[in-house]
C-alpha cells in the first residue's frame, strides 16, 4: 500500500466520487476488505458495505464534496481529522470530526465519525 498521505487522499476522493466504479478503486486503494465504518447516519462493514454506504449519500447530497478542514493527528495506528460537506451552492450541511485506525498493511480498517462542533463541557 502506499503512504499515509495516499490512502488518506483516496479515502477522501472516494467520498466525492459520484462514479461507482472510480469510487470502488479508491477504496482498493483506500479501505480495508473487512473495514469497519460508522457515524451518526449509518454503519459499513467491510469494503462493499462503505461503497453502498457513499453511494446513498451520494443520492441524498447530489453534487456534494467532502473536505478537509484541519490536519491529520496520527499516533501509533490511530488517526483523526476534521471535514465538511460541501454543496454545490457553498452551503455547509454537516460538518465533523473522524476517529480511525490504520491497518497493518496501511489501509484504513477503521473509521468513527462524529458530526458538528465538539459538544460543550458539562
Amino acid at each position: 500500500m502506499g503512504s499515509l498521505t495516499q490512502v488518506l487522499k483516496a479515502y477522501g476522493d472516494a467520498w466525492c466520487e459520484a462514479d461507482a466504479d472510480k469510487r470502488r478503486a479508491l477504496l482498493e486503494i483506500a479501505w480495508a476488505d473487512d473495514g469497519l465504518y460508522q457515524d451518526p447516519g449509518g454503519e459499513a462493514q467491510g469494503r462493499d458495505s462503505l461503497h453502498a454506504h457513499i453511494g446513498h449519500v451520494h443520492a441524498q447530497f447530489p453534487g456534494a464534496r467532502i473536505e478537509l478542514t484541519s490536519g491529520v493527528d496520527v499516533h501509533h495506528d490511530r488517526i483523526r481529522f476534521a471535514w465538511r460537506m460541501v454543496m454545490t451552492d457553498g452551503t455547509v450541511p454537516v460538518q465533523g470530526i473522524d476517529c480511525g485506525r490504520v491497518g497493518a498493511d496501511g489501509r484504513l480498517s477503521e473509521i468513527i465519525g462524529f458530526f458538528g462542533a465538539q459538544p460543550p463541557k458539562a
